[in-house]
């Protein structure tokens, strides 16, 4: 259940797809094709303000009304039945790709595929379906931020060699 990233990279990594459930950076799957639009830069400010908001009212108050600890618990719930998709752009940051690389290749259960690296930095995983890891075809799949693979992603990648 782990994706392997290696090739021209500074850094390899492991990457364990089980733990980002928790992950502030996940998306909610039916929002993740848009979540490069402006406007979700927009949603995105007004979730930290709502957040700073919520983080004041409770370092603020010596006692907590019922209805906070309804919605903690709502919020834990709802992330434990959703499904959700990762951007790839920050463990490549991570890994510092070489100058030189142009191209990643995918190990995916069974064969390989060949996809340019601007594509790969604009890609998502999808780690969780309905609150559990893929199961079938994972550890993860792969999907193109613009959606022109909604319909079929890049199934079972369990290792990224950057070239």
């Amino acid at each position: 259940m782990i994706v392997q990233l290696t090739g021209k990279v500074k850094y390899n990594i492991t990457l364990d797809p089980t733990v980002w459930i928790f992950d502030d950076r996940k998306i909610e799957f039916e929002k993740a094709f848009t979540a490069f639009d402006k406007h979700q830069e927009k949603d995105e400010e007004e979730a930290l303000r709502q957040a700073s908001t919520r983080w004041e009212r409770e370092v603020n108050q010596s006692s907590k009304p019922p209805v906070n600890r309804s919605i903690k618990r709502f919020e834990k719930e709802q992330i434990l039945k959703g499904t959700y998709v990762m951007p790839i752009k920050d463990f490549l940051n991570t890994a510092e790709i070489e100058s030189n690389a142009s191209q990643a290749r995918l190990v995916l259960n069974g064969h390989e595929e060949i996809i340019s690296l601007s594509n790969l930095e604009n890609a998502l995983f999808l780690f969780a379906e309905n609150g559990k890891p893929i199961q079938n075809n994972g550890p993860v799949h792969i999907y193109f931020a613009d959606g022109s693979d909604r319909t079929e992603p890049i199934e079972g990648v369990t290792k990224i060699i950057i070239e």
